[in-house]
C-alpha cells in the first residue's frame, strides 16, 4: 500500500494557495478604501460563512473518503446527474480555470509595466503556465514542494508588509486620515459580498485528501487554520493601508497593492508588492490545475466526462486533466489580456458561479442526512442536526 505522503502543513498551503490570488488583493484595497478599518468586521462574517461551505464539505469528504471527483460525487448521490453536471462543469470547473487565467493576464500586464521588455505580456502567463505544468505531471511530491515554498513566502510577505505599515515603520509619508468613514451595520454589511470573494477557494485541499494522512481529521484542519490565518494576515494589512494610503486612493486604483507598496518603501516596495502578486498566481494556478486534474479523473471514474481523463502517467498524475487545465488558463489568459473590462466581467462571472456551486454543497448535506442520518461523519462538524 503506498504510503500517504501530506499533512496539515501541505493541506494549509493549498487550501490558501487559491484563497491568495491578486484579485483577492485588489477586493482587499477597494473594500477598506469604502468603509475603513470596519471592512475587518464584514470580513469576519465572511471568513466565517466560508468556514460554514468547509464544514459541509469536511462532513460530505468524511462520508465518502478517498474520493477525487470531490463536489461532483457529493452531488451526483445526493441529487444526481444534471444537477451535478451543472454544478460541476458550469459552476466548478468553467469558473476555476476563468480565474486561473484572469489571475495569470493581472500578474502579466503587472510584469509588463514593472519590466518594460519588447514582448507581449501574454509570453509571462505562457512562461508561468509551461513552468506549471511539467511541475504537476511531475506528481504530487512537486506540486507540494512548489505550493509549500510560494504559499508560506507569500503569506510571510503579505504579513510583513502589513505590520511595517501598520507600524508606521515604511519610508513613504504617513497619511493623517479616520480609520473608518461609517459604524453604521447598514453600511458594512454590503461589504460582505466583497469580502466573500477573498476566502473562497480552500476546499481546494479536499480532491487531494486522498494523498494525505489521516484526512478525515487533517484537511478540515488544515482548511480551517488556512482561512484563519488570511483573515489575520489581511486585517494586518489594512491596517498598513489606513498609515500609508488614503482610502480615496485605494478605492480608485486598479491596483491598490502596488499602490501601497510604493507609498510604504518606494520602489523596492512596489517591487515587493509585485513579487507577492507573483507568487499569488504561481499558488492560485498551481492549486488550480492539481485540484481541477483530480476532479475530472474522479468525474471520468463517474462516468461524467470522457474517461481519458481517468489515464494516469507513470508518477500517478492524471495528465490529460492537468493538460486539458492548463491549456484552458491558456486561453482565458489570452482572451483577457490587457483587457480591465474583460477582467472584471470574468472575475463577476466566477464568483457567482462559485457561489452557486457552495449552494449545491449546502443542499448535498441536508439531503444526505436525511438519507444517511446515522452514517459516520466528522464529529466536530455535526453538532448541530437537521431533520431526520
Amino acid at each position: 500500500m503506498e504510503e500517504k505522503k501530506l499533512g496539515v502543513r501541505n493541506v494549509v498551503s493549498v487550501s490558501v494557495g487559491l484563497v491568495i490570488a491578486t484579485s483577492c488583493l485588489v477586493s482587499l484595497g477597494q473594500g477598506a478604501g469604502n468603509i475603513g478599518v470596519v471592512f475587518i468586521f464584514a470580513m469576519i462574517i465572511a471568513c466565517m460563512l466560508n468556514m460554514i461551505s468547509i464544514a459541509s464539505m469536511s462532513e460530505l469528504n468524511a462520508l465518502m473518503p478517498n474520493t477525487t471527483g470531490g463536489l461532483a460525487q457529493y452531488t451526483l448521490t445526493s441529487l444526481g446527474p444534471v444537477p451535478t453536471m451543472v454544478s460541476m462543469v458550469g459552476g466548478y470547473i468553467l469558473c476555476n480555470v476563468l480565474s486561473a487565467g484572469v489571475e495569470a493576464s493581472i500578474f502579466s500586464y503587472a510584469m509588463g509595466e514593472i519590466l518594460h521588455l519588447p514582448i507581449s505580456n501574454f509570453w509571462y502567463t505562457f512562461l508561468v503556465t509551461a513552468v506549471l505544468l511539467i511541475a504537476n505531471l511531475k506528481g504530487v511530491d512537486m506540486f507540494a514542494k512548489i505550493q509549500d515554498l510560494v504559499a508560506y513566502l507569500l503569506l510571510g510577505s503579505m504579513f510583513f508588509m502589513g505590520l511595517i505599515g501598520a507600524l508606521g515603520m515604511g519610508t513613504g509619508v504617513k497619511v493623517d486620515q479616520p480609520y473608518y468613514m461609517t459604524t453604521n451595520p447598514a453600511d458594512i454589511v454590503p461589504m460582505i459580498a466583497v469580502a466573500f470573494w477573498l476566502f473562497i477557494g480552500a476546499e481546494y485541499a479536499i480532491p487531494i485528501s486522498k494523498d494525505v494522512k489521516n484526512a478525515k481529521r487533517n484537511v478540515p484542519l488544515g482548511m480551517f487554520i488556512g482561512l484563519a490565518i488570511m483573515c489575520g494576515v489581511q486585517s494586518v494589512m489594512i491596517f498598513g493601508f489606513h498609515n500609508y494610503t488614503t482610502w480615496k486612493e485605494l478605492t480608485e486604483s486598479p491596483a491598490p497593492h502596488l499602490l501601497y507598496g510604493m507609498n510604504l518603501l518606494g520602489t523596492p516596495g512596489k517591487l515587493w508588492m509585485t513579487l507577492v502578486a507573483a507568487l499569488a498566481v504561481v499558488s492560485t494556478q498551481n492549486s488550480s490545475v492539481q485540484g481541477l486534474a483530480n476532479i475530472c479523473q474522479g468525474m471520468a471514474k463517474m462516468n461524467m466526462m470522457p474517461q481519458f481523463f481517468a489515464k494516469t502517467n507513470k508518477n500517478n498524475v492524471p495528465y490529460i486533466g492537468v493538460w486539458f487545465v492548463s491549456l484552458l488558463i491558456l486561453f482565458f489568459g489570452y482572451i483577457s489580456n490587457d483587457s480591465s473590462k474583460l477582467i472584471s466581467f470574468l472575475i463577476l462571472v466566477g464568483s457567482v458561479f462559485w457561489m452557486v456551486s457552495y449552494i449545491f454543497a449546502h443542499i448535498d448535506v441536508l439531503v444526505l442526512r436525511h438519507r444517511l442520518p446515522k452514517a459516520p461523519r466528522t464529529s466536530r462538524f455535526h453538532s448541530v442536526r437537521c431533520f431526520h
